[in-house]
């Protein structure tokens, strides 16, 4: 066991603490990781918010790079030094959604991350719960070594723990989840960070026009160069008629990735007949959709979900990494700026700013 400093939540909607806690020694299976970059994502914001439950106190915080440190007696693959980034959905690799190339929904990830003891604790010894059992916001966590990915030398860390979750998520939803055709439409709702990762996909499986609709024009300049070709500004109108003025038509792919029951009914609106509408944002807990029966029956309308990617998440974090060193895949632009730990909490408040895509914090400053 060690201490270190981490960035606890005591209470919903108060500021995250930065006090000491103690990590547990890794477990046969797991992974003791220093933790080099994080990237500050609006998931985080729902539990600090209280919009998603959680026990407190937490440590939260998900899209992780770092070094390994230590490894348990079972661990092969990895060793100390190595450079990793992290994955939220560790996995079984053996029930029926593992087989078939869905390890984000494996079906027995409750328990695969038990664990005998907490892996957080405060000094006194009382346990501290880990946002997705990894709780990124520490300069020290545990992982199992089957939820994380070595990253290639020429990968900078403060650019690739966007690969954790963001892109992943984004790119994802795109090939894995809705399965975009090269030469079809796609309409993304929400350009942060999730977004501008679902227009790159778009970009990169070949659509022939990608809409970005935002309320925030500075998002949507960014968005062109990420890949959009076409603009809307949601506070201008009726997103759905413009978008129809623009294309004649509405579009075969609608993504959302902003996690409100109003933008998913938005983007199965946008979708022409026999298109499919993703949601890919995170919605507070309790939230339900009203859509039209008649979207389905008569114009067969797919609406799917979409989560951290909707495949295996090790193997494309990997391939990810890989076109980002071809230049084919923006990460360096995606980082709007990076910040000491000690300022985590203006990084969040500075996330509600439209000139922010990723916020990235250094824990090792």
């Amino acid at each position: 066991m060690i201490d270190t400093q981490a960035a606890l939540l005591t209470a919903v909607n108060e500021p995250l603490e930065l006090t000491v806690i103690r990590v547990d020694a890794p477990e046969p299976h797991e992974v003791r990781v220093a933790v080099t970059n994080v990237g500050l994502c609006h998931s985080d914001l729902h539990y600090m918010t209280g919009t998603v439950p959680t026990g407190l106190p937490v440590v939260v915080g998900h899209e992780v790079a770092g070094v390994v440190e230590a490894v348990g007696s079972r661990v092969s693959g990895l060793r100390p030094g190595d450079r990793v980034v992290g994955a939220l959905t560790p996995s079984c690799g053996r029930c029926a959604n593992c087989e078939a190339g869905r390890s984000t929904q494996c079906g027995r990830v409750e328990e695969i991350r038990r664990r005998p003891r907490p892996a957080f604790q405060t000094t006194d010894g009382e346990p501290i719960e880990r946002l997705g059992d990894i709780g990124a916001f520490s300069r020290h966590v545990l992982m199992r070594e089957n939820s994380l990915v070595r990253l290639p030398d020429d990968v900078p860390l403060h650019v690739g723990c966007l690969l954790a979750c963001c892109v992943i998520t984004g790119v994802g939803a795109v090939f894995r989840g809705a399965k975009v055709r090269p030469g079809s439409t796609v309409a993304v709702i929400g350009c942060g960070g999730v977004g501008s990762a679902i227009i790159q996909g778009a970009r990169l499986a070949g659509a022939s026009a990608i809409v970005a609709i935002d309320l925030d024009d500075a998002r949507l300049k960014a968005a062109r160069g990420y890949g959009a070709t076409h603009i809307i500004n949601g506070g201008d109108g009726d997103p759905v008629a413009e978008l129809r003025r623009q294309l004649g038509d509405g579009v075969d792919y609608a993504f959302e990735a902003v996690g409100s029951a109003r933008t998913a009914a938005t983007a199965l609106a946008l979708v022409r007949p026999t298109g499919t509408a993703c949601l890919v944002g995170i919605a507070p807990g309790g939230t339900e959709l009203r859509v039209p029966a008649s979207d389905f029956f008569f114009e067969e309308k797919r609406l799917i979900g979409s989560y951290m990617g909707s495949g295996q998440a090790r193997q494309d974090i990997l391939q990810l990494a890989r076109l980002y060193q071809q230049g084919r895949l923006l990460l360096d632009e995606m980082v709007t700026r990076v910040i000491p730990f000690g300022e985590i909490n203006e990084g969040f408040e500075a996330m509600k700013s439209g000139d922010v895509t990723r916020i990235v914090v250094d824990l090792q400053s």
